[in-house]
């Protein structure tokens, strides 16, 4: 029974897996900005923002693995390449919306710039989230809630087994 609770509870709904998503991977680009201004002031620029952005990505899909999309258990090589995927996807859509603002004003200033970026970053936010939810992860909650559909099931056998004998079968036992 414990493990059945367990198993429900590792499978969020829709609002509580987007407010996780937010939490840590909002955490984590809290935190890899950071990390990427102090290796900056040993190493070039470029090569910091790489190495945190790989690492980064790392830490992120394992905590959406297992606590934002109720898998429970480590991300999947796969699962890994697929949420890099997404990564470079968004990355993109925020570096063509930057771009196509730098073609169509001569000279943004720093609120447009910044409206226009969090706004293709929401954007591709929602859009990685749909992706990690129903493709990349989608194995695992699949996977969690046929466990679940079968610990039910063994649970209610075994409480339809477990019917205590009737007075005349004590009769005859004795």
């Amino acid at each position: 029974m414990e493990t059945t609770l367990s198993q429900q509870q590792a499978v969020p709904g829709t609002f509580t897996a987007f407010a996780r998503f937010v939490l840590f991977g909002g955490g984590v680009g809290l935190a890899s900005s950071f990390a990427v201004a102090a290796l900056a002031s040993w190493i070039y620029w470029g090569l910091a923002n790489a190495l945190i952005t790989a690492a980064s990505t790392l830490l992120a899909t394992e905590l959406h693995a297992r606590f934002t999309f109720g898998a429970g258990e480590r991300a999947t090589w796969r699962q890994h390449a697929q949420s890099a995927g997404s990564a470079a996807a968004a990355y993109a859509v925020t570096s063509v919306a930057m771009l196509a603002l730098q073609q169509l004003v001569a000279a943004p200033g720093v609120v447009l710039e910044q409206v226009v970026y969090l706004s293709a970053s929401a954007l591709a936010g929602v859009a990685r989230f749909a992706v990690l939810r129903l493709v990349v992860f989608r194995w695992s909650r699949s996977q969690a809630a046929a466990t679940v559909r079968a610990a039910r099931h063994v649970h209610a056998t075994a409480a339809c087994t477990a019917i205590p004998a009737g007075p005349v079968m004590l009769s005859r036992a004795a």
